[in-house]
């Protein structure tokens, strides 16, 4: 690989130091809850995408990128991914309408269920509050071992069939792009309200994320409010 000319001042990699990659002891991440959107990493990256190349780098590159990819690692498929208890699950990206600070769910009188918490008001707007965790029947007390990071408790407002509802997550890792068909089968030990609503699992760092079925999901959350 071409060695590219030095930048005229060199690029501070706090991300990999501080930051998601390293110990995560950079205060900015309970503002901006992962560093690529931190103004410091956009001017990093700017910054890497001005420096001065070589004439052959265009063509290596190309030569590089032009190799076709196996078809199991192709990054088809888009998911936000959360932590619920325990379980790190996902969902597909493109049903999410946003993500909002955690806040406390009103209860409703006469109102009640596993999956129905109440409603919560986010930026003006009220929602109705869902649990998941009642819903999939996961102990949203339970918590993994500590480690050196950051948690990040928020609710995530999930549009389906023009309704969005408010979920709250106990940690949220962020968006994760994976190849389909690496999903693997639900182990038979994962507890059966789990399962049933799982399309596969996904391993992904020291993760093992179960991927919900979002029909499934939102079939129920809608019928929740009924």
């Amino acid at each position: 690989m071409t060695i590219l000319q030095a930048p005229a001042r060199p690029i501070l990699d706090c991300w990999n130091k501080i930051g998601v990659v390293g110990d995560q002891s950079c205060p900015k991440l309970i503002e901006h809850i992962h560093c690529r959107n931190c103004p410091v990493y956009a001017d990093a990256a700017q910054r890497n995408l001005e420096r001065p190349v070589d004439a052959d780098y265009g063509a290596e590159w190309a030569r590089h990128f032009s190799q076709p990819a196996a078809a199991s690692q192709r990054g088809d498929s888009s998911a936000l991914v959360f932590r619920i208890g325990r379980e790190w699950l996902s969902l597909p990206t493109a049903i999410f309408a946003s993500v909002a600070p955690h806040a406390k769910a009103h209860a409703l009188p006469h109102r009640g269920g596993a999956a129905l918490s109440g409603i919560v008001n986010v930026g003006g707007q009220i929602y109705p509050c869902m649990s998941l965790a009642g819903l999939l029947g996961v102990d949203e007390h339970a918590a993994p071992p500590a480690q050196k990071r950051h948690t990040f408790a928020r609710l995530l407002l999930l549009r389906w069939e023009d309704q969005v509802y408010a979920l709250p997550v106990a940690d949220l890792h962020g968006i994760l792009r994976y190849a389909a068909a690496t999903l693997r089968a639900p182990a038979a030990t994962i507890n059966k309200g789990l399962s049933r609503f799982l399309a596969g699992v996904l391993e992904h760092q020291d993760m093992q994320i179960g991927c919900l079925d979002a029909a499934l999901i939102g079939h129920q959350l809608a019928r929740a409010l009924r």
